[in-house]
């Protein structure tokens, strides 16, 4: 994870993003929110899966984001999990980007 000011974090995610992630992913982003870090970019240009636990992540992490003023980007999202975010209708409830720069460029950073 990168963070890119003092509100501003980068999460990189690859691989699968499921259960056995998730905990890991949670620990790191609650500790940056804990640190006063308030907007999170999740990076997901390397995760090729994505599952409930997952979902219930970024909805968790959206939430934390908002009650400190900041919000959860996304960018990157490869074609299975565009669908998945398709199907769900999540897409709707997230701005997403294309990749990293596009993301930082929205919030100025």
């Amino acid at each position: 994870m990168t963070q890119l000011s003092p509100q501003v974090l980068v999460a990189p995610i690859a691989g699968r993003f499921d259960a056995h992630q998730v905990p890991r992913i949670q620990k790191e982003i609650d500790a940056a929110l804990a640190n006063g870090v308030s907007t999170v970019i999740m990076d997901l240009s390397e995760v090729n899966f994505v599952d409930s636990s997952a979902l219930a992540v970024m909805v968790r992490t959206m939430k934390h984001c908002r009650e400190r003023n900041g919000e959860l980007i996304l960018c990157g999202l490869r074609q299975p999990v565009r669908i998945i975010f398709e199907l769900t209708r999540m897409d709707k409830a997230f701005r997403i980007f294309d990749d990293v720069v596009a993301a930082r460029g929205s919030i100025g950073v």
